[in-house]
């Protein structure tokens, strides 16, 4: 359904999915996640890591079936400045509420992401860099 419906809009869009989004754009500079998801329109409110984290418990509570997604948000909340363990610590707490099964797969794609086995992690690192935009050897903790 949706893909009859991006034909219809733009037919050039008929071959696109998710992954192709985060091949095009694997991590987002920190600058820019403040900028979009940080206090830029509400000083007072939520910052950038606490948004990608609780986007990313959202993700695994409906069962952790958008892997582009859940790999995306977990790159951009260590660009953030998420730690590893707040990252484990988000998927682990949704495992009461979204199952244990989802949790897992959740914490499989995620720990992918931070071990730099997913292919955004690669062509980032290819050019120097890493998926965090760290430079290359530069661990996030």
């Amino acid at each position: 359904m949706g893909q009859d419906m991006a034909r219809q809009i733009n037919p050039a869009l008929e071959s696109f999915t998710p992954k192709g989004m985060e091949a095009m754009w694997p991590t987002m500079p920190k600058e820019m996640l403040d900028m979009f998801m940080g206090r830029t329109f509400n000083p007072e409110g939520l910052d950038a890591k606490t948004r990608l984290l609780l986007t990313l418990a959202g993700l695994t509570v409906l069962g952790a079936q958008a892997e582009a997604q859940i790999r995306t948000t977990v790159r951009h909340a260590l660009e953030a400045g998420a730690t590893k363990q707040e990252v484990a610590e988000t998927i682990g707490m949704m495992g009461v509420f979204g199952g244990l099964p989802a949790m897992g797969k959740a914490m499989e794609l995620a720990q992918d992401v931070m071990d730099g086995g997913d292919k955004a992690s690669e062509k980032a690192s290819d050019k120097g860099g890493s998926a965090t935009g760290k430079p290359a050897g530069e661990k996030n903790t």
